[in-house]
């Protein structure tokens, strides 16, 4: 197939149009100053539900009367570890006991928490078997 004059035109123009989009498209630069968000995680484990949320209730209006900005509480799958037991030593295998130990567990985040409210969360006095787990992210 000959190439003609019709044919060269139209591949200039096309190389042309490729080069100057090129030029016109100015690059965007991913140095943009991005606000870092700091959470803090607070995870809250119980072996009683009611015990678990008077806990987390505690916690909300500590962080509410700092006027922090809050996440949650979020209720995470409860833990089931469940544990066979003989009845007798040994006769009547066939007669069992079955216990069963619920963890609750609860999720908040904290959103740009500040140094007051951290303080505050650190002086509270929670009951005992209520643990927590603390994450700045």
């Amino acid at each position: 197939m000959p190439i003609t004059e019709a044919t060269k035109k139209t591949t200039i123009k096309k190389t042309v149009k490729k080069t100057a989009d090129k030029e016109v498209a100015p690059k965007k630069k991913k140095t943009a100053a991005r606000e870092e968000i700091q959470k803090l995680r607070i995870r809250v484990t119980a072996y009683e539900h009611k015990l678990l949320d008077a806990s987390v209730k505690q916690i909300l209006d500590t962080a509410l009367r700092y006027n922090a900005t809050l996440w949650g509480p979020v209720p995470l799958p409860t833990e089931i570890k469940k544990y066979t037991v003989n009845r007798s030593t040994f006769v009547h295998k066939d007669s069992r006991e079955q216990f069963e130990m619920r963890t609750h567990k609860r999720l908040i985040d904290i959103i740009n928490p500040t140094p007051p409210l951290i303080e505050a969360l650190t002086n509270l006095t929670l009951p005992s078997g209520v643990s927590i787990d603390v994450k700045m992210l």
